[in-house]
């Protein structure tokens, strides 16, 4: 069910498409808004001019001995220009009306006509509806005489003309929007061929087969992505060789235990002896206790994750001090089985770190077995908790003669591997370092976990 989901989510080829038709679908509507605002505008110019053109002709051609026209003018009805507008006109000679050519003059104000100029004035028709007409009224005096030409527009035939233009702008842009789709889902699709392509490496990609992305002949962009990735590659590989280090350091450790036990069962039945039944027993504990560092190595890793279905363990602050006594006090019994002796020295005022006080429980008990259980008897054990500058920390120093005495790195070897392996793997968790050393004299061997402050 799951792959079935993956494969209804949605594709960045169609997220982005969706983006970029909504952003044409807003740039046309902002083109719209720009076409009719620039329509009305130009088309209030035109009107105006042609207002002032056609009262201007008629003021320079007509007679003065004009005869009445209030009957109205011919107007011819074949081959009329669509952007052509209905002009009313009207004429005052010495006051008198002489032109009326759209019966209009008894529905407008006449008081509020100017001598001169444009003006917008309100006509009542014989309904009694209220029409707004734009007007550009022209005075001519001469000879002692004054003619008045009114040259008027019905707005409503202004607001259908910008319309028409507005109309005429918008229509080609949407008619052109499914063929810009188009072509920007092509281009988005061919832009996103590089980042499919490296999709398709990162999905093929084995890392822990060693196999890193070619940082060659890339774009700019997806430089920091493939030097993440590789990254990332470069860590899986090296947690899968420790994995594979660790898997033969286990296999390492429990061989020998369970061959001893194969041989010794196998001359126990053939000559029963308590010498190598206490051999069994001793190898059996032995292997035991390889199966017990085990579960506690899957115990610190599952405390560790968050999100893998158990409940991760808050990091507090914890006492190294308090912790340390504690386990003292659980392994004083073992240390005088053993014939050891362990004590404790710390700081008198407490050192206190912020970890998850089980991993660090299990980190410091191994470190305290592993030196009373790998060293000889009337060996001495001392737990030390200091501070240091840029410091704290936990160590486990002994005077023991170890075989692996001499100063080396943290490794596996004489059966202390595993222990030491688990320890190392829980101080990455809780943000510290294992560090091993000759220790100060009398000691001869120190394992250390340090916290940088």
């Amino acid at each position: 069910m799951k792959p079935r989901a993956a494969e209804t989510r949605r594709t960045l080829s169609r997220h982005l498409l969706t983006w970029a038709l909504g952003a044409q679908l807003v740039v046309w509507l902002v083109l719209v808004a720009v076409a009719w605002s620039t329509s009305l505008r130009e088309t209030r110019k035109f009107t105006d001019g042609h207002l002032v053109a056609v009262a201007q002709l008629w003021l320079g051609t007509a007679s003065w001995n004009q005869t009445d026209t209030s009957g109205g003018l011919p107007v011819p009805s074949e081959h009329v220009h669509e952007y052509a507008q209905d002009v009313a006109i009207l004429v005052w000679d010495n006051g008198r009306l002489v032109t009326d050519s759209d019966q209009l003059a008894s529905g407008l104000d006449l008081a509020k006509l100017p001598d001169k100029g444009l003006v917008t004035v309100a006509y009542r028709d014989a309904q009694g509806v209220v029409h707004d007409w734009r007007a550009y009224v022209e005075t001519y005096r001469a000879e002692g005489r004054v003619r008045r030409v009114a040259a008027l527009l019905d707005l409503k035939k202004r607001y259908v003309l910008a319309e028409d233009i507005a109309e005429h702008l918008t229509s080609p842009l949407l008619i052109l929007m499914p063929l810009l789709a188009l072509v920007m889902g092509w281009t988005i699709r061919r832009g996103l061929r590089p980042l499919d392509k490296l999709s398709d490496e990162v999905a093929a990609l084995d890392g822990f087969a060693g196999q890193r992305l070619d940082t060659q002949h890339r774009f700019r962009e997806f430089a920091s992505t493939v030097s993440a990735i590789n990254t990332m590659v470069d860590s899986l590989q090296t947690q899968a060789q420790r994995e594979r280090q660790f898997a033969s350091d286990v296999a390492h450790e429990l061989r020998t235990p369970l061959a001893v036990i194969t041989l010794q069962a196998r001359a126990a039945q053939a000559e029963p002896s308590a010498e190598r039944l206490s051999r069994l027993e001793q190898e059996a504990l032995r292997a035991g206790r390889i199966l017990t560092q085990l579960l506690d190595l899957a115990r610190a890793q599952r405390a560790g994750e968050v999100g893998s279905g158990h409940a991760a363990e808050t990091p507090q602050p914890t006492a190294l001090g308090e912790m340390a006594a504690r386990l003292i006090s659980s392994h004083a019994q073992l240390a005088y089985e053993n014939g050891h002796e362990i004590s404790l020295v710390e700081p008198d005022t407490p050192t206190v770190v912020t970890v998850q006080p089980m991993l660090l429980e299990l980190a410091m008990r191994n470190l305290i077995e592993n030196a009373l259980r790998h060293t000889p008897s009337d060996t001495q054990v001392v737990v030390e908790v200091w501070q240091a500058p840029g410091a704290v920390g936990v160590s486990v120093s002994d005077d023991g003669q170890r075989a692996d005495a001499v100063s080396a790195p943290v490794q596996a070897s004489s059966g202390l591997g595993l222990g030491l392996r688990l320890v190392e793997r829980i101080a990455e968790q809780m943000g510290a370092t294992l560090a091993r050393d000759d220790g100060q004299s009398p000691m001869t061997t120190r394992f250390s976990l340090r916290w940088p402050l």
